[in-house]
């Protein structure tokens, strides 16, 4: 299932949403819950927690990039392919973000 993305801190309409849960990051808490097996719950982790830290593995790893681009219908470029893109939340944001600036799209 596709989900919204929007811009950090907005939406659609440009409004200003509250930092401290964007849609995105909350996309991401529930992906990591539904392909990720990590050691604490996604939701006591915040966006800048260490996701490795918290029991994210390799393979847990990429199952969670296969569910982020089958979700947000994108394709993590080889360059975004380490361990830096998946480390936290705010990162894999960062990373689907850039995906969408850099192919010129708006998300929808």
């Amino acid at each position: 299932m596709r989900q919204d993305v929007w811009p950090a801190g907005g939406d659609m309409a440009g409004n200003r949403q509250s930092d401290a849960a964007p849609p995105l990051a909350d996309d991401i808490r529930a992906i990591l819950r539904e392909s990720a097996a990590l050691a604490v719950d996604p939701d006591s982790v915040s966006d800048s927690d260490d996701l490795y830290a918290a029991g994210l593995t390799s393979h847990g790893c990429v199952s969670l990039m296969l569910a982020l681009e089958e979700r947000f219908d994108v394709e993590f470029p080889e360059r975004l392919l380490h361990r830096r893109t998946f480390e936290s939340i705010s990162a894999i944001g960062s990373a689907v973000r850039s995906i969408f600036d850099e192919a010129g799209r708006n998300p929808t």
